[in-house]
């Protein structure tokens, strides 16, 4: 039997496909489609890959304090774990992707765990703030503007949180431990406090300003080169947005794909880009049409290239499965090895902040 997981992301990608496809011109979405010069998703697909790249190098960033390894090593990871999210539902492809590291690099999971999360979370703050910037130009309705302001207090105290957590480990690992060793069974504590060291190793490269900036502008230049990829795309259909509208969609759409649904988002992502784009004088057929085409041409190439990935790198589609456990058993290890005790728990925490 599927999880509940499976089944709450199906209903939320139908309530949105019916809300974005509710009166559609099936006949003039067909021609749309048939009409479209497909010749233009070379050199999108091309861009995008190009921005993958990018990101493996800033993952590369994120891990030097753990680990040097090279880019050329870290890039089939990455598509690795970009196809496990399109497949998978919940984001797996983001364990599976610290699962793959560790077996090729022995890099814990818990630590490289935490420098996805801060992806994520930079990612979060571009999308916020191409939002700020177009909202001059491209104006959104009540809905999107609420959507928009409780994401931004939630990633404003995530990044408040991990800047804490990665400039002072020492304090902070003292209250995880107070409340840990008196909420949690004994049996249980040593893999959390395994959890924590690694969560936090991972977390360093916020401790410089200088790599903080690095970081930031690298997610800039990323999500600019995936808006490029929407503008090269919709040189193939018969309509033309400015760019900041279109660096509108492309922050409103993956902020609304935060929102669980099938793998693929599928539904989130096309009901967000419809809206967007009929909102600014695209027929509605038409907006469909180029949406569709825009989500395949982001979802097909780098699915194929992780197949491939997977097969050359002997990961099965069990490995997802036991990912989890894995990394359970990955925390006990390195808790076992590094805290011992509570001294040397405290110890770590201090080692780290050095």
């Amino acid at each position: 039997m599927r999880s509940w997981k499976f089944w709450v992301g199906l209903l939320i990608s139908v309530i949105f496909l019916a809300f974005a496809l509710r009166g559609l011109d099936l006949e003039r979405f067909w021609r749309t489609l048939r009409d479209a010069n497909y010749w233009w998703l070379i050199p999108a697909v091309a861009i995008y890959f190009l921005t993958v790249l990018v990101r493996t190098w800033r993952w590369h960033a994120m891990l030097y304090h753990i680990k040097r390894i090279p880019v050329v090593q870290l890039f089939p990871v990455v598509v690795i774990g970009y196809m496990g999210n399109n497949v998978y539902p919940a984001r797996a492809g983001e364990v599976l992707r610290s699962y793959v590291l560790r077996r090729k690099e022995g890099v814990s999971m818990s630590a490289s765990l935490a420098t996805v999360i801060l992806e994520r979370l930079f990612d979060g703050l571009v999308m916020l703030l191409f939002v700020a910037i177009t909202l001059p130009f491209a104006p959104l309705p009540a809905l999107y503007n609420s959507l928009v302001i409780g994401l931004s207090v939630i990633f404003g105290i995530a990044l408040f949180v991990f800047l804490a957590v990665a400039a002072r480990p020492e304090r902070l690992s003292w209250i995880y431990t107070w409340l840990v060793d008196r909420i949690l069974p004994v049996r249980l504590r040593p893999s959390v406090h395994g959890l924590f060291d690694r969560f936090v190793e991972g977390l360093q490269s916020l401790r410089s300003p200088r790599e903080m900036l690095a970081i930031f502008f690298t997610s800039v230049l990323i999500w600019l080169g995936e808006t490029l990829k929407y503008w090269i795309v919709m040189q193939a259909f018969p309509f033309s947005v400015s760019f900041p509208v279109l660096m509108l969609m492309t922050a409103l759409v993956n902020l609304v794909t935060t929102i669980p649904s099938t793998p693929g988002y599928v539904g989130t992502f096309d009901a967000a880009g419809i809206a967007i784009l009929t909102r600014f004088g695209v027929e509605q057929a038409i907006a469909t049409g180029y949406t569709l085409v825009l989500h395949v041409a982001l979802w097909l190439p780098i699915t194929i290239l992780g197949a491939f990935f997977m097969v050359r790198e002997s990961v099965s589609w069990r490995d997802i499965q036991t990912a989890a456990a894995t990394q359970e058993q990955d925390a006990t290890l390195s808790s076992s090895q590094l805290a011992p005790s509570e001294p040397e728990h405290e110890d770590i925490a201090t080692r780290v902040s050095t």
